[in-house]
């Protein structure tokens, strides 16, 4: 069946690009000095790694979507979408990443690796542990860090890594990012705690319950929105990580007894989360 390009943004989800873009770009900003150019290919790297991690989510997790009501209809367990075809796609997007980071430099390159295996052990995670979770927030908390990379690496070369230099703000931001999409997570799959318990699935909510979810979800929350205040303290920075820490807290506080709502409105203040922090940090360094 021929594939418009409709169904393959459907299938890779571009929406949730909109998650990890803006922390690309926070990462090529706390770098300093980056080119047009260099953006150019961190935006290619980056579509590339988003689409090889959802493409490789679903050809792993095809058997486990056809078992779950909400997912059965997803391309591959519908037949919409072969195997052979989503592979391809996989080397496309592997592609991308890869020849992003080579026109960086080096040491990007040679990392491309790392966000690789993460991105093909994370369907895996969640046939085990509800650490998952966890484990995806570190997919996503690579994003700055990869971005990071891509403008210091060239100059600075491998010492970018072994010499600190990614110490303290990269670093931390990472970890929020990551703290941030574990928070997102466990409160997503709460939509799908019956069937997870029904196939095994070990995710957060299936193990602990709607409860202690959204209470975790709240401290993790906290957590993430302290460890960026740490990053820098220029006023727009503060004022667009209070932002949005209050919007997720005020989603997650009001519980997920309409489901439909809160999704929504989880997955809304989340993609706000991202772009608010870059329009913050923009701000603060297009003012001083």
């Amino acid at each position: 069946m021929a594939l418009g390009l409709k169904e393959i943004l459907g299938f890779i989800k571009i929406e949730h690009t909109l998650f990890s873009l803006p922390f690309v770009f926070i990462g090529a900003l706390l770098a300093g000095g980056a080119t047009w150019q260099q953006l150019a290919w961190i935006l290619v790297a980056a579509i590339g790694a988003r689409g090889l991690a959802m493409s490789l989510n679903r050809i792993i997790d095809k058997e486990i979507d056809a078992a779950n009501p909400r997912t059965a209809s997803r391309h591959l367990p519908s037949g919409i979408m072969t195997m052979g075809t989503a592979w391809s796609l996989s080397a496309i997007f592997l592609g991308m990443l890869l020849i992003g980071a080579w026109m960086l430099n080096e040491v990007a390159l040679m990392m491309a690796w790392l966000p690789v295996a993460c991105f093909f052990i994370y369907p895996y995670m969640k046939r085990k542990t509800w650490a998952c979770h966890i484990w995806l927030g570190l997919c996503l908390g690579l994003a700055p860090a990869g971005a990071w990379l891509g403008i210091v690496g060239g100059e600075l070369g491998w010492a970018a890594i072994t010499k600190g230099h990614w110490w303290p703000e990269i670093f931390l931001v990472s970890i929020a990012v990551g703290i941030w999409i574990a928070a997102f997570d466990i409160g997503y799959a709460l939509m799908d705690i019956d069937s997870d318990r029904a196939n095994n699935i070990h995710s957060f909510p299936a193990a602990f319950g709607p409860e202690t979810t959204i209470r975790t979800a709240l401290f993790l929350t906290m957590a993430w929105g302290i460890l960026l205040i740490f990053v820098n303290q220029e006023i727009w920075w503060l004022v667009a990580t209070g932002a949005s820490v209050a919007l997720n807290l005020l989603v997650l506080s009001k519980g997920s007894s309409n489901m439909g709502a809160f999704q929504n409105n989880l997955f809304r203040a989340s993609v706000s989360t991202g772009w608010l922090l870059l329009s913050g940090l923009a701000l603060d360094l297009f003012l001083s």
